[in-house]
């Protein structure tokens, strides 16, 4: 139950914020126009009526402002936008309106909170997005790179593209006009540019998984088909408290359960729906394909086991047959590839949960 006197809702933008408070014991209703700096926003709040309570929906401004709140000792509460409920005739929205919503929705308890980080937290969560935004730079470089050598008839055959011996190829490149020549330089130079920063990523995000805080889970996560050190370490700061899940609501929260329409005696399923954090989906869809191949206990495998205790390996090594069990079964009922390997990610997630809460 709602105990403050106050609940107040923020409309929080760049350059604004927008408070209204709602006062539990006369009624009165205010609102005011505020700075974004977090020093005026609790000055503000601190010539409520307390107690008080606060929320704001969760965005790109961060978790500053709640760090704020809670540090000056006012409560806060950060809402998840997606499980915000709204009225279904309501065709006018401004920032006060949205404001006086969020206070009234904290005032009813009808505020979903999200998971705030630790400021470390954050802090790795923005280095392993860098190196996803770097991932996806140097693929769109190279698709320049490469759709610019075709449109000239040019088009590698020597095996595997992109590895040591392509570049070697991509070198020895030479064009009659200049404007093709400067062209290809300028994409071969911002291919060779970003690798350069996505290999100093890939150190930082190695040294932090091999000693750190997320350590332990990153070695449990790795002795999975699909997972080495970037991908584990990259779940595991992710996702954070996995004890917040269990095996079932895991993949939910990842949306990679089918959307559902039911009614009556009807029920029908749709596509996977989306929700949740997209930077883990992907990577857990990304590994599912690794559980594809028949399963063998290869060197590489029995190294990173090392890592990981005996209860681990085993739990690991009995989730990668099942996994590679469920492409099988997925192949004999002539599922496509791509839907089999969404609902293997799902089960992957499942399984990276078992190792992450496994006690020993």
């Amino acid at each position: 139950m709602f105990k403050e006197r106050t609940s107040v809702g923020l409309d929080v933008h760049a350059r604004s914020v927008v408070a209204a408070a709602i006062d539990g014991q006369t009624g009165e209703v205010l609102s005011r126009r505020l700075t974004p700096a977090y020093a005026d926003v609790v000055t503000w709040l601190a010539g409520l009526p307390g107690p008080v309570a606060v929320t704001y929906e969760a965005g790109p401004t961060g978790f500053g402002l709640y760090r704020a709140l809670t540090g000056a000792g006012i409560e806060c509460v950060v809402a998840a936008p997606s499980k915000l409920q709204r009225p279904a005739g309501d065709r006018v929205k401004t920032d006060a309106r949205d404001a006086l919503h969020l206070a009234k929705l904290l005032r009813l308890g009808e505020v979903t909170a999200v998971e705030v980080p630790t400021v470390e937290r954050e802090a790795a969560r923005d280095l392993v997005r860098a190196r996803e935004d770097v991932r996806a730079d140097l693929m769109r470089a190279r698709h320049r790179l490469s759709k610019m050598l075709l449109r000239h008839g040019i088009v590698y055959s020597g095996g595997r593209a992109w590895t040591q011996d392509h570049d070697y190829w991509l070198r020895r490149q030479r064009f009659d006009q200049r404007a093709a020549a400067s062209t290809f330089d300028a994409y071969y130079d911002t291919v060779k540019l970003i690798e350069a920063r996505r290999d100093v990523l890939d150190k930082e995000i190695v040294a932090m998984a091999g000693d750190g805080e997320y350590t332990a889970v990153t070695n449990r996560l790795c002795a999975l088909r699909g997972i080495a050190t970037l991908t584990g370490f990259a779940l595991a700061v992710e996702i954070g408290d996995w004890h917040r899940f269990s095996g079932r609501t895991i993949g939910a929260f990842l949306g990679l359960v089918p959307t559902e329409y039911s009614s009556g005696a009807s029920r029908s399923q749709g596509e996977i729906t989306k929700t949740g954090n997209a930077h883990v989906r992907r990577l857990l869809v990304e590994a599912a394909w690794h559980h594809r191949t028949r399963y063998a206990i290869s060197a590489h495998m029995l190294k990173r086991w090392e890592q990981a205790s005996p209860a681990v390996r085993a739990r690991a090594d009995a989730g990668n047959r099942r996994l590679h069990q469920r492409w099988v079964t997925f192949a004999d009922r002539k599922k496509r590839s791509t839907v089999a390997c969404v609902g293997v990610a799902r089960e992957l997630a499942g399984w990276c949960w078992s190792l992450a809460t496994l006690e020993e």
